[in-house]
């Protein structure tokens, strides 16, 4: 029996998380749930949005399922997951992208993953505001050092990319490639103009290749790679980058398959993972048992795999492929029109997967 943190999360995250419960555990998944809270709920009961207690379950359980969080403002908080994410150095950002039938889009076929660095790169938050003394001092010091003159009253972002953390990444894209039987890994990268950062993800990422030749490795410039992907993204299978990069095309790459609500995630470190939907808590629908659990039953089906608890994975996304590709048993935002009267609520597609097990 392994234990596993259930974070419920805020806005529409109690309904999700329960959903999704009850369809892991129609798979006979061997699974105890420690139930946790975070965000606004847990702000208004405990005084903080990420308790201690929630930290505590999920550093001694290694393996997190998380609905939804929202951010309370003025918490000292910028972002729960990104503090989250930080906290149990979960570097590797995992977001499949598969095509299911019965899901409204202009491609089929689909099925890419994209493999996002979590720790650097731009988003690594080392940031200096125009107009203080800080950015000052700093603009002067390159200006002196560096052909390329950076204007006064700038703001300025700091882009690391090291050797350790392209290592780590890549070689998690070609262990990922490996347990989960896919043939290619595509390095996407800048290097032809940022030499120094993008060129070191280049150089790092073939050199990690040489180790993994059982896999097909390649490499895109990122601006190609986009317009690769609209054009044919059949020829692409997982795709590793740093963070902004990763950020924006594994969004490009779940519009391909539908948008955000089919769209699994998942958060992975050395020690600990996480996963979670990648769409928001839509407070606004809160209790209305109205919203589509699909992107966090799938998050929860990537969590068994990573358990290795395979044939319960594939179970539950049999299950969940059957009832999107009837469309009888399905929420509003996946009918034809999103007013269609026919519509069912989160729980009773819960009920309709769950049934084809």
């Amino acid at each position: 029996m392994k234990k596993v943190t259930l974070i419920r999360g805020d806005g529409i995250g109690p309904e999700i998380a329960e959903a999704t419960r009850r369809c892991v555990e129609a798979t006979g998944a061997a699974i105890e749930w420690d139930v946790q809270e975070a965000g606004l709920d847990a702000m208004e009961e405990l005084g903080t949005p990420l308790p201690e207690a929630t930290l505590a379950s999920v550093e001694a359980n290694g393996v997190a399922l998380k609905a939804p969080i929202t951010t309370p403002v003025g918490t000292g908080f910028r972002s729960i997951n990104v503090h989250m994410r930080q906290h149990f150095d979960t570097y590797a950002c995992l977001r499949p992208c598969k095509s299911y039938e019965g899901v409204r889009s202009k491609y089929d076929n689909i099925d890419l993953v994209v493999v996002r660095e979590n720790t650097e790169d731009l988003y690594a938050g080392i940031e200096f505001q125009k107009d203080t003394a800080e950015a000052a001092e700093l603009t002067q010091w390159i200006n002196q050092r560096s052909k390329q003159q950076i204007k006064y009253k700038s703001g300025i972002s700091i882009k690391p990319i090291s050797v350790e953390g392209t290592e780590r990444i890549v070689q998690f894209a070609f262990d990922y490639a490996r347990k989960n039987k896919r043939k290619k890994v595509t390095s996407v990268h800048k290097a032809n103009i940022m030499k120094h950062s993008d060129g070191l993800w280049l150089d790092v990422s073939r050199e990690v290749a040489k180790k993994n030749t059982d896999i097909e490795f390649e490499d895109r410039i990122v601006d190609n790679m986009c317009m690769q992907l609209v054009q044919k993204p059949e020829l692409y299978d997982v795709i590793v980058l740093p963070n902004l990069y990763g950020d924006i095309l594994s969004d490009l790459c779940a519009g391909l398959v539908g948008g955000l609500g089919v769209a699994p995630g998942a958060n992975i470190g050395a020690k600990t993972a996480i996963f979670e939907a990648t769409h928001g808590s839509a407070p606004k629908y809160k209790g209305q048992n109205k919203v589509n659990p699909t992107a966090l039953i799938l998050s929860s089906m990537l969590m068994l795999r990573h358990l290795d608890m395979f044939a319960e994975a594939e179970k539950l996304e049999n299950a969940v492929a059957a009832v999107i590709a009837e469309g009888k048993d399905v929420t509003y935002d996946m009918k034809p029109t999103r007013d269609d009267p026919t519509a069912v609520g989160t729980s009773e597609m819960a009920d309709a997967i769950i049934a084809k097990m």
